[in-house]
């Protein structure tokens, strides 16, 4: 019995030194050091084109947009010193027998007046759509945005007269309700 005694005071001095050990602090977060990557080289958006024909002026018209990266403009960096090739984008207008109505080059430079300090500096020209006929004037919507950022952008017109001048201006009224607000605007 003697023995058993023995092992079982043995047996418990273990376990309670065992159990003297450090405790683990279970509120210790263990987190990966983050490292900054390098940028890679600059960042070009895909050509896109879009063609719409339109009823116009007693015509039937063709407009023909199309954005292209141009590395002749300057790039943009963003707060990572990635850059981003800005685009350049043409709106081709002809009428049915192929003679062209209109055609202009638009670079975020052409929008100058309507863009503030920071979109001149770090934005590029994204956007550029056929929109709508209204108040007899051709109209699209174009758009200067921060790359990779479609929550931030600053929304433009481009109004086409049936004399063929354009009118560039800064888009105070946003369509935000779709089909919705082309009623309430018939009314």
């Amino acid at each position: 019995m003697k023995k058993i005694w023995t092992s079982l005071v043995i047996a418990l001095a273990v376990m309670s030194l065992a159990g003297c050990g450090e405790k683990k602090d279970s509120n210790t977060i263990i987190a990966r050091k983050v490292v900054k990557k390098a940028p890679s080289h600059p960042i070009r958006m895909q050509d896109y084109t879009q063609t719409k024909e339109v009823d116009f002026a007693g015509g039937h018209l063709k407009c023909v947009i199309h954005r292209t990266p141009d590395d002749s403009l300057t790039m943009v960096k963003d707060e990572n010193g990635q850059k981003y090739v800005d685009n350049v984008i043409t709106l081709t207008v002809t009428r049915r027998d192929g003679s062209v109505f209109v055609k202009r080059t638009f670079t975020k430079k052409t929008f100058d007046d309507c863009l503030d300090d920071n979109y001149r500096k770090t934005g590029i020209l994204e956007g550029f759509v056929f929109d709508k006929i209204d108040g007899g004037n051709l109209c699209f919507a174009a758009s200067v945005c921060h790359p990779q950022n479609d929550d931030e952008f600053i929304p433009l017109v481009v109004k086409v007269s049936p004399a063929g001048a354009f009118t560039l201006a800064r888009d105070t009224q946003l369509d935000t309700n779709g089909a919705e607000a082309e009623d309430d605007d018939s009314n």
